[in-house]
């Protein structure tokens, strides 16, 4: 333990592990610490037991469930997009061989109260009942704009500078009605909120655009793909990267007090009566709950079934998007669901998560929109925890605090604040300019 390090990270959820790894393929020199004595932290996958434990104290669960080690049950759940930046960080740190992943069926939005596919081509479009025959011709019109958008390219730009043009502005163009804003803003470009609508076109272009990519890359019926056995395995994926860079991994260590010099920088870590020395110390915000603020609260439901989700084509793996709009809220609603068929739980049971950003203290009330998608449910959880995020400068302290995980069922944000850290920490932009056909062979 009193060796000197060139990075210490505390914490082994996903953002951690993935920051660990890419650190040690870099050279450093890296100490992995956590005060829990199992992977994964805020974001493991829990087997029966051990939800039972965190949720119902000390009560067994009932036997009719199944076996308890047949259930990996995500904590934070959430899936990748098939072309999306996570895919990528897998690809350039080869982690692809420590996992295998299976697509997801559907991907679907809640529009005036009905389950709908969301359609990510311009064809799909012409299908779908979400719009009227007019409306899917100029939806249409939108989708094939997007395909052929090449920021390199002005002649694609159709005379609009999308870093001017509001997505407000680029809509209006097409001439869609406030029901196919809303599908589109929120299900396909995957906006938690309709801030977007003022804000430059450019990033819900690109959005769209890695959602159809995501969406071809698989010809399956949805963009997303998530690891078998659950996201548990991501996290120890990147930890046995970590390891065989030359990382240090040490669990089950309380405490893990960070220690400061004068000048108010990081020193070092202590942990039972020892310290680690180092110049850097990334972690999440649990460890330097000085150094964050709240943001905001997630509220959650997790449901044990025996059934897919009503009106999703019987899926086995889906997810759901409420719009705020739909529901007079301020942000949206998720819908997740995975079942044995990605190793998850026993033959025959489904798991399903309803999370939001919380607006009340209740969340039965406040998720029940969700929950009334479920149909009958055999066992449900609630839940709700804080999100932080970092308020000081790593550049004074060299500290890197990760930002708390939102309520949404994809990484894509994850991603963002794993790579902003990553350049913070490092001071270079980690190139994802990777041969996304390698990562076929991994996958189902």
């Amino acid at each position: 333990m009193d060796e000197e390090y060139d990075v210490i990270v505390l914490g082994t959820g996903l953002k951690e592990c993935i920051l660990s790894g890419l650190l040690s393929v870099d050279g450093l020199k890296v100490l992995h610490m956590d005060r829990n004595d199992y992977y994964g932290g805020e974001s493991a996958s829990l087997n029966l037991i051990q939800l039972w434990k965190r949720f119902r104290g000390n009560d067994k669960p009932p036997a009719h469930l199944g076996s308890s080690r047949d259930y990996n049950v995500d904590m934070i759940p959430k899936f990748m997009m098939a072309n999306g930046n996570l895919v990528r960080v897998l690809i350039h740190t080869d982690v692809t061989k420590y996992l295998y992943f299976k697509a997801v069926d559907g991907s679907y939005v809640l529009n005036k109260g009905k389950v709908h596919k969301v359609p990510a081509t311009d064809m799909e479009a012409l299908k779908s009942p979400l719009m009227g025959i007019f409306e899917k011709r100029r939806a249409r019109k939108l989708f094939i704009y997007v395909h052929n958008y090449e920021e390199s390219d002005p002649k694609t730009h159709e005379g609009m500078d999308l870093t001017r043009v509001t997505t407000r502005e680029l809509i209006a163009k097409f001439g869609l009605d406030d029901n196919t804003i809303d599908f589109i803003g929120h299900a396909v470009a995957l906006h938690r909120d309709d801030r977007y609508l003022n804000e430059p076109a450019l990033d819900t272009v690109m959005r769209m655009k890695l959602y159809a990519e995501s969406f071809a890359r698989f010809q399956g019926g949805s963009p997303y793909i998530y690891p078998l056995y659950g996201l548990g395995e991501l996290p120890q994926a990147f930890a046995r990267l970590s390891a065989v860079y030359g990382g240090t991994y040490m669990l089950n260590k309380p405490e893990c007090k960070v220690e400061f010099d004068e000048e108010g920088k990081v020193a070092g870590v202590t942990s039972e009566g020892a310290t680690a020395k180092c110049k850097k110390v990334v972690c999440d915000p649990s460890y330097l709950l000085n150094k964050v603020r709240k943001v905001g609260r997630v509220a959650r439901a997790i449901a044990i079934m025996s059934h897919p989700i009503p009106s999703t084509d019987e899926s086995h793996s889906v997810q759901v998007i409420l719009p705020q709009k739909q529901l007079g809220r301020r942000s949206d609603m998720y819908l997740f669901c995975c079942s044995y068929t990605h190793n998850v739980a026993p033959k025959g049971k489904f798991i399903a998560f309803v999370s939001t950003e919380a607006e009340t203290d209740h969340p039965e009330v406040e998720l029940k929109p969700g929950i009334d998608l479920l149909g009958p449910v055999d066992e449900i959880f609630f839940d709700i925890y804080d999100r932080y995020e970092p308020v000081n400068e790593p550049s004074l302290d060299n500290c890197f605090i990760s930002t708390s995980y939102d309520a949404t069922t994809h990484f894509e944000s994850t991603v963002t604040d794993v790579l902003n850290m990553y350049t913070m920490i490092t001071g270079k932009v980690l190139d994802l300019s990777v041969d996304l056909s390698a990562a076929s062979a991994a996958e189902e």
